[in-house]
């Protein structure tokens, strides 16, 4: 394996994407040599019961900068994202969802910014959701507003790029939904600066959706409380960043 450290992972968290990985993975390839970056994608399959494992399988033999991971049962959402994170290689690390709501072609817009900020936020403008995923959107995000005072508009917005130290600095526990709220929380009290920056976003063509489950719901809200739990004791630390952080002003939108 090329041992140089690419200056780009894609990390894409997949369950049940066959019908959507060949044109991901197309774009992304395309997207990736545009950039003019040495870069790298990193897939991970979260037990699917499809043929992902199938067409990963064959995707990363034909290309090497495609690195495929395998959960053997579904573990979820954050498990998934957080195996991609912790496989990354990059100097800057990107996300997205594996389902092609997103323009990987704007992630342009996003690494403009990523020299000044240590995380780069992408917002859907507008979100094309159904009316009952955009009303949870918007409760989950008063909630968590008023109890970690992040004022991020779109908190789980699958579009964002982090630079390698924050992801060194942050553990990540979530299994479910609440992995983005963990990770935008915990960067933010260790005093990483956040940019955010409008992006597209399509309605869903092919798969589930399953963020408004009941069930990922209830999860999200049990790790919610545990990690306020865990942050509380020490009070408002968003002035105190950790070594390596940088302190964050009032606005979020704040560069180094």
């Amino acid at each position: 394996m090329n041992e140089t450290i690419p200056a780009l992972s894609l990390v894409f968290p997949a369950f049940n994407e066959a019908e959507n990985l060949p044109t991901l993975l197309e774009n992304a390839i395309l997207i990736g040599e545009g950039l003019a970056l040495d870069f790298e994608i990193v897939i991970v399959d979260d037990g699917s019961q499809d043929r992902s494992a199938e067409l990963l399988a064959a995707s990363s033999a034909r290309d090497p900068r495609i690195r495929a991971f395998h959960h053997a049962a579904n573990r979820g959402y954050g498990a998934a994202l957080r195996s991609g994170l912790r496989e990354a290689h990059g100097n800057l690390v990107f996300f997205s969802d594996a389902d092609l709501q997103f323009d990987l072609a704007e992630i342009q817009r996003l690494l403009e910014h990523a020299q000044d900020f240590d995380i780069v936020a992408g917002f859907r403008a507008p979100r094309r959701d159904p009316w009952i995923r955009r009303v949870i959107a918007w409760a989950w995000g008063g909630l968590v507003r008023m109890l970690f005072d992040l004022p991020v508009r779109d908190i789980d917005c699958a579009f964002k790029v982090f630079r390698r130290d924050v992801l060194d600095a942050i553990p990540i526990e979530s299994i479910g939904a609440f992995v983005n709220t963990e990770i935008l929380v915990r960067a933010r009290a260790a005093g990483f600066a956040i940019k955010q920056i409008p992006v597209s976003h399509h309605r869903r063509r092919s798969g589930r959706q399953s963020g408004a489950h009941p069930r990922v719901i209830a999860r999200a809200l049990i790790e919610l409380s545990q990690l306020y739990s865990e942050l509380q004791p020490a009070g408002d630390r968003s002035d105190s960043p950790r070594p390596g952080g940088r302190a964050s002003s009032p606005e979020l939108g704040a560069s180094r």
